[in-house]
């Protein structure tokens, strides 16, 4: 019998970090299935991108902040791709940068809706899924250097919210091993991304470039190579681990 085609949900795959993995991820033999929140349009590419590379792509809208969203968003891809066998926790979102002093509660708010308890409920739903289907199962949680750094007047409440991440990752890892499971996570440093222009400061990455010991930003298909590596066999013994892939910070 056929060895069952692995299938790999990544959440903000229309875009960024998210649309680089989710092109990798089928050129490593996985069926992709792209989550967006609003660009319908960028994540077609993206599927189309992964077909070119002979494999299956499900095109799925939903918002990770909201519980019923995601709920919907795995089930849908069970319907279209089947089994679930890997998740890739790669939504999330920076709020305005500036002084922590000058961040809004509604900001704050927002950024651990969808980076904390978005992430969570996500893995939730895939643990669920992995154990009622048998499967081993692999979480890939994004985290962000700024969880080391702290970000001090950029973003403190994102740092904080990816440093939560970093701690669940551990946590939930330790918890699930004995089922198969594991959960790791990668911790970009500034990426080429349109994330910088949504934070409001579109030129950011050449104010960061001269901080970073490489010198440079890095290619959203760097980190992620990192990502799907830990989806690999290659990363069995791997869990409860955050790789930084930061050019030196």
């Amino acid at each position: 019998m056929a060895e069952a085609t692995p299938v790999v949900l990544i959440t903000g795959a229309s875009r960024g970090i998210g649309a680089a993995t989710a092109i990798l991820a089928a050129r490593d033999g996985f069926d992709v299935a792209i989550s967006y929140v609003q660009n319908e349009a960028a994540a077609q590419q993206v599927a189309e991108a992964v077909r070119r590379r002979g494999r299956k792509a499900a095109v799925i809208q939903g918002d990770v902040a909201s519980p019923a969203d995601i709920s919907r968003m795995f089930a849908q891809a069970e319907e279209q791709l089947g089994a679930i066998t890997a998740l890739v926790n790669n939504s999330g979102i920076t709020g305005p940068i500036g002084p922590f002093a000058d961040t809004r509660n509604a900001t704050i708010e927002q950024v651990f809706r969808v980076n904390v308890f978005g992430t969570m409920e996500c893995c939730r739903q895939a643990v669920e899924r992995f154990r009622k289907n048998g499967l081993p199962g692999v979480i890939v949680n994004i985290s962000s250097i700024a969880a080391r750094t702290g970000s001090p007047n950029e973003y403190i409440h994102y740092a904080a919210s990816k440093a939560a991440v970093e701690t669940f990752t551990l946590g939930l890892a330790r918890e699930v091993a004995e089922h198969g499971i594991r959960v790791c996570a990668a911790s970009p440093g500034s990426t080429l991304t349109d994330i910088h222009a949504t934070a409001g400061e579109p030129d950011r990455p050449q104010r960061v470039a001269p901080r970073i010991p490489m010198g440079r930003l890095a290619q959203p298909e760097e980190i992620a190579e990192t990502v799907v590596w830990l989806l690999s066999p290659a990363a069995s013994y791997m869990t409860g681990t955050v790789v930084n892939c930061a050019g030196g910070l």
